[in-house]
């Protein structure tokens, strides 16, 4: 069982603005109250296309009904490489390239397959269990992607500046973090996060080379 060092709020500062893409649109709540967590290396480099997310006790894990999502190819890979979502969400696979792809996924979270073709399939993938499902295209072996599934709806991808913005409700919460790195056979590092109402809050985790979360410079 790993053992995690308490997340201790820093002094607030300005949020950054970020596409639509890297931040997740979640409900409007009275109580939210912004959240920045910044995820880095052990070298205290910053990780990009680190999904964060906080499990809030009373809300729904699953999705909304109808609730969709998209991974393309284009240019022979998947666009984006890595797409967060929320458990019961259908994910659609366009094909925007000249060429045919044949997308699968051997991973336990939803194993699939999408055997050879264009455009876009007529049935969308539904992703119905928490985890990571690794992508690959068995035509483009260098093709390589994921989808990291969450259960909850609070969730966001990093930026290259290793930032994830979040607009959670106060209380006391569950923050984790998925990397690539940690692919499909490691879960992701979880501890506990307090959300103060005192405004704007800040937080980092540094992942270790170990996989353990600890604040930076410990």
């Amino acid at each position: 069982m790993r053992h995690f060092a308490p997340l201790a709020p820093t002094a607030p500062r300005a949020l950054r603005t970020l596409s639509a893409a890297t931040l997740v649109m979640l409900p409007c709540l009275a109580t939210a109250v912004p959240v920045e967590v910044t995820v880095v290396d052990a070298r205290g480099a910053s990780l990009s296309d680190a999904v964060v997310s906080i499990e809030v006790k009373g809300i729904k894990p699953t999705a909304a009904a109808g609730t969709q999502a998209e991974l393309a190819q284009r240019n022979r890979s998947f666009a984006p490489s890595v797409l967060p979502v929320q458990t019961g969400t259908s994910v659609q696979f366009p094909n925007l390239d000249t060429v045919r792809h044949h997308v699968y996924s051997f991973s336990a979270t939803h194993p699939f397959e999408i055997k050879l073709y264009a455009g876009t399939p007529a049935s969308p993938v539904i992703f119905d269990k928490a985890g990571t499902a690794v992508l690959g295209c068995n035509i483009h072996d260098r093709m390589a992607g994921f989808i990291h599934v969450v259960n909850t709806p609070y969730f966001a991808k990093t930026s290259a500046s290793g930032v994830a913005l979040l607009d959670v409700p106060t209380g006391e919460h569950t923050v984790q973090v998925w990397h690539p790195s940690l692919a499909d056979n490691r879960q992701p590092l979880r501890q506990p996060l307090k959300v103060l109402a005192s405004g704007a809050q800040s937080f980092s985790l540094t992942l270790t080379a170990n996989g353990a979360i600890s604040p930076p410079g410990k």
